[in-house]
């Protein structure tokens, strides 16, 4: 029995993983946001045996597949097929353990998300809409809000998405774009009409609100807040098809063209691949209320999980709802966003070509520092310092120095366990606690703290080694050296199974040398695991030292990267259209002096500016606040266009535009003349 389920005792468990979208690699964000946490919480449930299976796959729909297939020449299929496998590949060499993954791509996920649909079509569980929407007539194809980009009509930034403004932070509609310009050919796309299903999200506002507002509080801060926001902001209709040629086809008269909305069939993968794992019993784990399910995914699909999918289920009727969604928040890497675009990340198959056989230091580190409530940081030193710190010098040194001393001093065997005196029945006593502390913070998702707490016991061996010095005794003592062994190699055989969801593959060495057979995690927590006269091997160093000049080598591959984007991704836009000299002559630039200078409360990006025009002393709201401190740039003079009509921009009125240009690092600078100059001055 499960330490926290004991109220409410579930027979099985049904764990699932985001599937990760089969365009690109894994990276170590991936790891520590998703799967690693959710690896550690299966391999616990196995070891408490219980019944539960492990649901993963690739995610092999929507628009960004046929973009790059198009760019490189080959079919969807060629970029999915590529893709998935070095997924699994990746997975598996880091050993998380799926009873199956499999893919959206195939026959049975096809069948299932269709009859899923069709269930809810033929139930009037959608409305359907006719609409407007962009569309690219070159590439004959209908335009996501990602692309297409075009000018802001707040900050006036040029390449604004047409789903928000990335310079001012502004929510977009793609309608709302000046000189919308699609990304797939460059055109300028034309509204089309074009009719959709969807799932009228806002019928479930008070199912939503019982089930996660009132009956699940003791989900995670960051998951519970995130819907919270949500529900009460108002849900919306949300199209569950689209137009495009790759995907599951909508199976219904009058869809031709269509296909379901990558958000729709996605989740419905966990069901189709449980069906793939197990089809004549999958109905159990999916319909069968004493199955737990838990969702392990990125703060990314929070709204999908929580929201979009338990209102698929419960529109469609038979379905369980999940238990919990644990999901983690970013991890960075040295300071900065990971971005699979800018190929800024620690990508898995290249770790095991620099780090061989050096998985469980990766697990180890992506745990300790997981984003479990908050973005964190991956650095290079960092994960050179827990290493050696951590892993080597409290983890491997412990289990090595007993496993020497007994071959030392025992030949190798467990030697016999004598009167005990106070610090052996304190230490016998604490060892007891591990199990339960341990699988409560792994059932209530800490896997920091639980991870934390498998290295005190660690530190419990050492401070108990140290403290009894065999080294010293077993020449004037040698029932207290026979017992400090015993509880030492007693603590070993403990860590070889606590250890083993967060470091399966150095638990498994640990068991060889301990030659311990498989233990489940209710026989742990005792001090006899190990008999008396029991052999082991030889000891075997389980983690090394990792140089500063192998640190030194990814920090400079890195700054590559960097220096890298910053060559290649720079070139100048292209030249827009012709104007004639008269519209040019409508613009009044003139020179200016910035006076004042301050940012604006609750956003990141906006300057409020005081500024000497000559003519009076105006307000300007920009957008630079991210590349200039306030007190440093007053006293600049700068070009200002100052026939702009006035704009309201967070509650505060803007009265013209500075001249900004961008250089090749994408950072702003100012548009100033290069002596100074009258303010006021007009700029021909």
């Amino acid at each position: 029995m499960t330490y926290t389920d004991k109220e409410k005792k579930f027979k099985r468990f049904n764990v699932t993983t985001a599937l990760p979208y089969a365009n690109g690699g894994v990276h170590i964000g991936h790891l520590a946001g998703v799967y690693v946490p959710a690896d550690i919480y299966v391999r616990y449930l196995r070891l408490m045996q219980e019944d539960v299976i492990f649901i993963g796959g690739s995610d092999e729909h929507g628009v960004p597949i046929t973009i790059k297939a198009k760019k490189e020449g080959v079919t969807p299929q060629d970029i999915v097929d590529r893709y998935h496998n070095i997924i699994k590949k990746s997975f598996e060499e880091f050993g998380i353990t799926y009873d199956i993954y499999s893919r959206t791509s195939s026959q049975t996920h096809h069948k299932t998300s269709s009859e899923f649909f069709n269930k809810l079509y033929n139930e009037g569980k959608f409305i359907e809409k006719t609409s407007e929407q962009y569309y690219d007539e070159e590439a004959k194809a209908f335009l996501a809000d990602r692309y297409i980009t075009g000018t802001c009509p707040h900050c006036r930034n040029e390449k604004a998405y047409g789903d928000q403004c990335e310079a001012c932070g502004t929510s977009l509609n793609a309608t709302d774009l000046i000189n919308p310009q699609s990304t797939l050919s460059g055109a300028k796309p034309v509204l089309k009409e074009t009719k959709h299903w969807f799932l009228p999200l806002n019928d479930y506002e008070a199912f939503l609100r019982e089930w996660i507002l009132e009956n699940h509080k003791e989900w995670k801060p960051n998951v519970y807040g995130q819907c919270k926001s949500w529900i009460e902001q108002g849900l919306q209709p949300r199209a569950v098809t689209r137009d495009l040629d790759w995907g599951v086809k909508v199976p219904i008269e009058g869809a031709e063209g269509k296909v379901l909305y990558v958000w729709f069939d996605a989740p419905i993968g966990y069901i189709s691949n449980t069906i793939e794992l197990l089809p004549n019993d999958w109905g159990k784990w999916w319909k069968d209320k004493e199955t737990k399910l838990v969702h392990f995914i990125g703060k990314d699909n929070i709204v999908f999980h929580c929201i979009v999918f338990p209102s698929m289920l419960k529109a469609e009727g038979s379905y369980i709802l999940p238990e919990n969604v644990p999901a983690n928040e970013f991890l960075n890497l040295e300071g900065d966003k990971i971005s699979t675009s800018r190929n800024w990340a620690v990508w898995l198959d290249e770790y095991l070509i620099d780090f061989p056989n050096k998985q469980d230091v990766l697990r180890y580190v992506l745990c300790a520092n997981a984003p479990e409530s908050k973005d964190n940081d991956f650095t290079w030193k960092d994960f050179q310092t827990r290493n050696n710190s951590e892993l080597v010098a409290i983890l491997g040194n412990f289990i090595n120095r007993t496993i020497v001393l007994t071959h030392k001093y025992f030949e190798g065997k467990v030697p016999k366990l004598n009167a005990l005196n106070e610090l052996d029945k304190a230490t016998i006593e604490e060892i007891k606690t591990y199990p339960q502390k341990i699988g409560t913070l792994l059932e209530t998702y800490k896997f920091r703290e639980a991870l934390f707490e498998m290295m005190n016991l660690a530190r419990l061996g050492n401070k108990y080694l140290t403290e009894n010095e065999p080294w010293k005794t077993v020449k004037t003592d040698i029932e207290r050296t026979e017992n400090s062994i015993n509880i030492s190699l007693q603590i070993c055989a403990n860590l070889a199974v606590l250890m083993e969801p967060f470091l399966p593959f150095t638990a498994k060495k640990l068991q060889k040398m301990l030659n311990l057979n498989p233990l489940n995690w209710f026989e742990v927590g005792n001090s006899d695991l190990l008999n008396e006269g029991h052999k082991i091997e030889e000891a075997e160093l389980l983690f090394e030292r990792i140089e500063d000049s192998e640190i030194e080598k990814q920090t400079n591959k890195l700054l590559q990267t960097k220096e890298s984007n910053k060559e290649n991704n720079y070139k100048a836009s292209e030249q827009k259209e012709n104007i004639q000299f008269d519209d040019f002559a409508k613009m009044d630039i003139r020179t200016g002096t910035i006076l004042e200078a301050e940012k604006v409360p609750k956003t990141k990006k906006l300057l409020k500016l005081k500024i000497d025009t000559g003519i009076d002393q105006r307000t300007i709201v920009s957008g630079i606040a991210e590349y200039f401190e306030p007190e440093k740039i007053i006293g600049t003079q700068v070009s200002v266009l100052v026939n702009l009509a006035p704009k309201e921009l967070k509650g505060i009125q803007s009265q013209g535009m500075i001249l900004m240009a961008e250089d090749k690092d994408g950072k702003l600078v100012f548009v100033s003349p290069k002596e100074n100059v009258v303010n006021g001055a007009e700029i021909k």
